[in-house]
């Protein structure tokens, strides 16, 4: 594709794309069909959470970005909480969760959440910060913490071939530490699972839009800095039809004791 394109003409696409990189609550509806990632991970976060949330439970989803995702479980509203820091974010959960009756806060701080110790029967967090011992606090004996994590070695090719030599945002991300510290804070773990599954991009200009989106992973990244890697990237896609790197996640569901 794009291969009668001129260097040029590529380079305006891919400094549109850096200029409109922004998004609505976690929504990469931009590049949908541009890229695939996390289309074959060996568990369902959804149906995990699903196959141990009742109706009468109380649940807390944190860091729960735009709420977008807390809203697809379908659960009682009067029985539901969020909490979210990122500003753009607590606007628009301000102006979608409260109104449904969710209780929602802004948290800024995973180790100080607004709610009595011994508050909840499930605390889910996907991709976001957590204090282990903080949700011990505030969820009831025999509560369920569940949780998906982006991994410390997560996009690490990718970002190796536009920023080579940055350090990882996360090193300490790996689903043994976390398990630890759960054990640590009172938990026992009764599921767990980590994988490497691949992110496949089909445009350099959507790999330019997920750079600039995560930031932390490509810290610095601009097309005019990273303009003769950019190029060299549009060479493998012209040659090989993908660009093609490894994302990292892993998952446990724990048990306060």
């Amino acid at each position: 594709m794009q291969r009668n394109k001129s260097l040029e003409e590529l380079k305006q696409e891919w400094l549109a794309e850096e200029s409109i990189a922004h998004i609505h609550g976690w929504d990469f509806s931009h590049i949908n069909d541009r890229y695939e990632e996390e289309d074959n991970l060996p568990w369902n976060y959804g149906e995990t959470i699903k196959k141990y949330l009742t109706p009468e439970m109380k649940l807390l989803d944190t860091d729960t970005g735009g709420g977008e995702f807390l809203l697809s479980l379908g659960h009682p509203y009067e029985n539901t909480a969020a909490t979210e820091g990122y500003p753009p974010n607590v606007k628009l959960c301000e102006d979608v969760l409260l109104p449904l009756g969710i209780d929602f806060r802004e948290v800024a701080d995973a180790g100080r959440l607004p709610f009595d110790g011994e508050s909840f029967d499930m605390v889910i967090n996907r991709h976001g910060d957590f204090d282990a011992e903080e949700i011990h606090r505030i969820l009831k004996p025999g509560g369920l913490f569940i949780t998906q994590q982006v991994g410390a070695e997560n996009d690490r090719e990718l970002v190796g071939m536009l920023l080579p030599g940055s350090e990882m945002p996360y090193p300490e991300q790996y689903l043994a530490a976390a398990c630890e510290k759960f054990v640590r804070a009172g938990f026992d773990i009764i599921e767990e699972g980590e994988a490497f599954p691949e992110i496949r991009f089909y445009d350099v200009g959507a790999l330019v839009w997920f750079a600039r989106i995560i930031e932390w992973e490509f810290p610095g990244f601009s097309v005019e800095d990273c303009f003769d890697r950019l190029r060299a990237a549009q060479e493998i896609l012209e040659d090989k039809g993908v660009i093609q790197g490894t994302t990292h996640r892993f998952m446990l569901v724990a048990r306060k004791r």
